[in-house]
């Protein structure tokens, strides 16, 4: 799969070095203390769980940037259907180098094949319609590019990485405004004066609220946040296709359906990043 734009070279290698530097400091003394520097050995990734894999490419570029002269071969690609039991890859050579890597490469993929599996999960109960399961800002300080990852692999659509990359005009912005029409005038004068070119999504609570961001013919979406299944409906047909409509607040599995029905184009869902849970893995020697 193509990666998103935030998976750059950079932001990747920025991530495996400070998480390293979190997990090895000055260096793995329990290996270093029982393992000589030339022996070599294999591991294996075993599958323990069912459901979406995810992390294989991270996974190898850790035990590159540990040392690449570590040899893997792989059984599965990121996304990939898992049923516990499998082997999703094997790694061979220097034991310390393998094992300094092991749990940053198993923190990793347990929690990125978890969050893609129950995003894809998720996905599924939506099939049929218009909507689109999407992602948001609730995620773990410092791993937000892992978890926003996965669930693009799991099947979900990525919202706004950061808040660099995108205006999002939320309750609170518009109440220091004192309008949507005031919020949204500042930001498209502000984007004007820094020469961006963002696009401009507004939080809304109310059918004349909806009205109000229509009326400023300068939004790109419009979030129908906390609004009752008829509210949305409503909405949905006041926009009639002139923006994106994000559906967002409050929604769960049992109620997701019944939102994707009411024709919003996004789903955004904050639990699949801070709620879903890891999958069990384990990287052993053989």
């Amino acid at each position: 799969m193509m990666l998103p734009v935030y998976l750059t070279d950079e932001a990747i290698s920025l991530f495996i070095k400070s998480a390293l530097n979190e997990d090895l400091g000055e260096g793995d003394h329990s290996t270093l203390a029982t393992i000589p520097p030339s022996k070599k050995s294999k591991a294996k990734l075993l599958i323990k769980a069912n459901g979406i894999i995810a992390g294989i490419t991270i996974a190898e570029k850790i035990f590159n940037e540990i040392d690449p002269s570590l040899q893997l071969t792989f059984f599965k690609k990121d996304g990939d259907i898992m049923s516990a039991g499998e082997i999703a890859f094997e790694v061979s050579g220097k034991a310390q180098s393998i094992l300094s890597g092991e749990r940053l490469v198993l923190n990793c993929m347990q929690r990125m094949s978890g969050i893609a599996t129950y995003t894809n999960r998720l996905s599924q109960l939506i099939e049929g319609t218009k909507s689109q399961l999407m992602d948001t800002r609730k995620t773990t300080p410092n791993f937000r590019l892992m978890e926003k990852w996965a669930v693009a692999i799991g099947g979900g659509r990525n919202h706004r990485f950061a808040l660099y990359d995108m205006i999002m005009l939320k309750d609170n912005h518009i109440d220091v405004a004192g309008s949507i029409t005031q919020a949204v005038r500042d930001a498209k004068e502000y984007l004007k004066s820094k020469n961006k070119n963002l696009k401009i999504e507004v939080e809304t609570r109310t059918l004349s609220e909806v009205e109000e961001a229509l009326n400023t013919n300068s939004v790109d979406v419009i979030m129908l946040d906390n609004m009752s299944l008829d509210e949305m409906r409503q909405s949905v047909k006041l926009i009639n296709g002139k923006c994106k409509t994000e559906a967002s607040g409050g929604i769960t599995e049992a109620t997701l359906r019944a939102v994707a029905e009411s024709g919003a184009d996004y789903i955004s869902m904050g639990s699949l990043t801070h709620s879903a849970k890891s999958l069990d893995l384990s990287l052993k020697i053989f």
